[in-house]
């Protein structure tokens, strides 16, 4: 099954498992994934402006699909930066945005935690 499309009926009895927390289908569950070691995310900076008046935005991009783990993340990070931010899946894995251009502050947070970082 592609990632890009959404089980609507199976007669497999494993597939229609849901998940107790989230009530999603236990194939697209994003809350019960264990955080990963640090050690083996390799986080992704970006900047972006386009689609947002013109406000510069800081992008984490490539981090673990765990909700858990990318809430525990952005509200580290929107505290050592002193600005808001939000935190949400993609097609690439989980991200998180911080407001401004705050690269050099998320860089040293990151290292600091042991997630190595490109961009």
């Amino acid at each position: 099954m592609s990632s890009d499309s959404r089980l609507v009926y199976s007669s497999n009895p494993a597939l229609n498992q849901k998940c107790p927390r989230c009530k999603e289908l236990v194939a697209a569950c994003t809350c019960s994934a264990p955080a990963p070691a640090h050690g083996d995310v390799v986080a992704v900076l970006r900047i972006e402006k386009s689609g947002r008046g013109g406000k510069t935005v800081t992008v984490i991009d490539r981090l673990p699909r765990s909700e858990s783990y990318l809430k525990e993340l952005c509200t580290e990070l929107k505290k050592k930066c002193g600005s808001g931010g939000t935190h949400g899946t993609g097609a690439d894995g989980g991200f998180v945005e911080i407001q401004g251009d705050k690269r050099e502050m998320i860089r040293a947070a990151l290292a600091k935690k042991g997630i190595k970082t490109k961009g």
